[in-house]
């Protein structure tokens, strides 16, 4: 065993106490003055997290490019309950879902065409 290691086990737990609590007051001082330092290079090579968080904003992506516009999608198909709508794209409303679960079909809410009638004989 190294002589250091042999003087630390002869020592109080006072004393040992006390060794840690000087060893962690000078660690969380470095350790605060290196993330100052970072700070400082990071703030010169790119402005900082403030430039980064200015540029990602919801209308640019993450190349730095604008997002393209993309026109309004109007609803196609309306919940005769409770008005509310959907456009046809993306996941299925739970509404629409439990419908078609219990055997009706997706035509009978397209909005603008009443629901399929049986023809009438003139």
């Amino acid at each position: 065993m190294s002589t250091k290691k042999l003087e630390l086990e002869a020592m109080s737990l006072d004393d040992l106490w006390s060794l840690h609590e000087e060893i962690s007051g000078i660690l969380s001082d470095r350790i605060k003055a290196e993330k100052q330092e970072l700070e400082k290079r990071l703030a010169v090579l790119g402005g900082g997290m403030a430039a980064l968080a200015e540029t990602s904003g919801p209308g640019v992506s993450s190349t730095g490019k604008p997002r393209r516009k993309y026109p309004r999608v109007l609803p196609k198909y309306r919940n005769p309950q409770t008005s509310e709508t959907w456009s046809g794209r993306g996941k299925r409303p739970r509404w629409l879902v439990a419908a078609m679960k219990s055997g009706r079909r997706i035509e009978e809410f397209r909005i603008g065409e009443a629901a399929p009638k049986l023809r009438q004989r003139a």
